[in-house]
């Protein structure tokens, strides 16, 4: 595995815990865990059957959560002979029983948590597996200390479970596994006791908070330190340290300066770049990375490196850092499922087989399994990245209520037509003489059209009266009509003021064709303001003087010294947002 140089940082805060990982001073992992919303994968239940399905091979099981568990065929353990495994889930499970089962994948989108009931607790060094058998050594060791691992365990002489030893178990004792295994021995005790008093559906194991689930299974030698900004959650990790990997105790420190921490590190710039499509390039190329629900499409493009020599060295070292960023952000993303990365085409196939190379070295330093297929003749590379909890994305966004997560929405025109078509059709249907629509200002302003002539030519058609008013609240894509009646009503209805009243108002902009003038606006209706010029920016009170379908007119009143006013009348009084009675919340 390459070798580079680390860091870790955790910021607790009262709603939100992060745990960052450092490579070369760079964001390489993010781990976001926010109140109420913890991630459940690695958690041990209690689970009832829900449905077993033959069609399918499948079984859903209430685990206690908004949507059932998806327990597939081959995830069913049996203490049987393998030999006579049963090969149909309808002999295996039955509607109502009570099984035990661990959480693999956390619920996404429409789709509930993925279960299995071989049951697995993880430890520092290794992984215990009840009701499991025989040995298993990481992969990403050297030979000589898979043997040397794989010998101390069969030393152990563990009864009626299995073990896998991890990647971190590298040059440890057998003391040290010794004490792992009887650690995870007594959390599984605990486990069965639970079990056996519990109804289902209930959580029997819950996995430990992130800041020490980074601790166990990523922490050690070769990070430099740990920098925790909280000093609860510090004596919190210290204290699980000192129990767990006393030697690396000493690299933790208490984060005391003036700036946030993950803001001296560029922690949070970093994650909101990550919610960007496009991804720069140190020598001017870029990535553009689109997440959809099927897969993750990766493309890489020069950009403006023009290179110095021959267009297929400009292509490959373009690729080659793209090797390294593609792996960052799969990393810092948590980007899982189906992954296609579109590199530019190159002619040489040592070429391919380079960049490959590179894209397969820069996957060491991934935790997570991936599985890649060569790069074909056009550039392509397919591979797989395991998914286990969700993404970045997922955590720090929502769908756009507008869009609905496509990405565009119809435009001011087409929503325009839309409209009149409607409203034509409302108008030959209704008893009513005049409508009020609202509408995003930019739709209004297409209705109404120059100089009004749009507005002209329907009301002309229809013989009807309508009055469009802009809320920039609105959507482009929606539309409501909120009141309908006589020509009278609506006109009142659809216009925020009246001749006389006096409004405090934010006076926004001058006057585009009278400099001397200004102009306000009540809910987008234009209220243009006599010698208010230099008033720019300020709070005053109007009073409106005119009153037309489009805007109104009106002018200071000096608040110093009151108006006039005949005696007797009453003198208006000033509101500052007006009213209206057809106005739906």
């Amino acid at each position: 595995m390459a070798t580079r140089a680390k860091q870790i940082l955790v910021s607790a805060e009262p709603s939100e815990l992060k745990v960052a990982i450092l490579e070369e001073g760079r964001l390489c992992e993010i781990y976001v865990e926010r109140k109420g919303h913890k991630p459940l994968a690695g958690n041990i239940y209690k689970g009832k059957v829900e449905n077993v399905l033959p069609g399918m091979e499948a079984a859903f099981v209430d685990i206690g959560l908004e949507k059932n568990g998806f327990l597939y065929v081959e995830e069913v353990m049996v203490h049987e002979d393998p030999d006579k495994r049963p090969k149909k889930i309808t002999q295996m499970l039955k509607s109502g029983q009570e099984i035990p089962v661990q959480i693999v994948k956390d619920p996404m989108g429409t789709k509930g948590a993925r279960l299995t009931t071989q049951l697995s607790i993880p430890g520092h060094f290794i992984v215990y597996v009840p009701d499991g058998d025989g040995v298993g050594v990481s992969r990403r060791l050297p030979d000589e200390e898979r043997q040397r691992l794989r010998q101390i365990c069969r030393e152990l002489k563990v009864k009626n479970a299995g073990l896998i030893v991890r990647t971190a178990a590298e040059g440890a004792s057998k003391h040290e596994l010794m004490n792992d295994l009887k650690f995870l021995e007594k959390m599984w005790q605990t486990v069965v006791k639970r079990e056996k008093k519990a109804k289902a559906p209930s959580l029997l194991y819950s996995e430990m908070e992130v800041s020490l689930k980074v601790m166990r299974d990523i922490f050690n030698e070769t990070h430099e330190n740990v920098l925790v900004d909280n000093q609860k959650e510090y004596d919190k990790i210290r204290s699980f340290l000192r129990k767990t990997s006393p030697e690396l105790v000493d690299r933790l420190e208490l984060y005391q300066g003036s700036k946030p921490l993950m803001e001296t590190y560029g922690v949070d710039e970093e994650m909101k770049k990550a919610l960007n499509k496009r991804v720069d390039l140190p020598s001017g190329g870029y990535l553009v990375i689109e997440e959809t629900e099927a897969m993750t499409i990766i493309d890489v493009n020069t950009g403006r490196y023009v290179g110095r020599t021959r267009l297929e060295d400009t292509i490959l070292k373009t690729n080659m850092e793209a090797c390294k960023e593609v792996v960052r952000q799969l990393r810092l993303r948590d980007i899982g499922g189906i992954i296609i990365i579109d590199f530019i085409d190159m002619a040489r196939p040592r070429n391919r087989q380079q960049v490959l190379e590179a894209l397969d070295k820069e996957l060491d330093t991934d935790r997570t399994k991936t599985y890649i297929v060569e790069l074909s003749p056009l550039g392509l590379v397919e591979m797989t990245r395991q998914n286990v909890t969700e993404g970045l994305r997922d955590i720090l966004t929502k769908t756009c209520p507008t869009c609905g997560g496509e990405g565009v929405i119809v435009s001011e025109e087409t929503m325009a037509i839309d409209i009149e078509r409607r409203l034509r059709r409302l108008a030959a249907t209704s008893p009513s003489d005049a409508f009020l629509v609202e509408v995003h200002p930019k739709v209004a302003a297409m209705l109404i059209g120059q100089g009004g002539a749009k507005l002209r030519e329907l009301e002309e058609e229809t013989r009807k009266y309508f009055s469009f008013e802009g809320l920039d609240t609105i959507p482009i894509d929606t539309f409501e009509v909120t009141a309908e009646g006589s020509r009278e009503a609506i006109q009142r209805a659809s216009l925020p003021v009246a001749e006389g009243d006096e409004v405090r108002l934010r006076i926004e902009e001058a006057h585009m064709y009278n400099p001397a003038d200004a102009i306000a606006k009540i809910d987008g209706y234009v209220v243009s303001i006599s010698g208010a010029s230099k008033m720019v920016g300020e709070d005053k009170k109007i009073r409106i003087g005119s009153v037309t379908r489009t805007c109104a007119y009106g002018t200071v009143v000096d608040e110093e010294k009151p108006a006039d006013k005949d005696e007797g009348q009453n003198e208006p009084s000033a509101i500052d947002v007006p009213k209206r009675p057809w106005r739906r919340k």
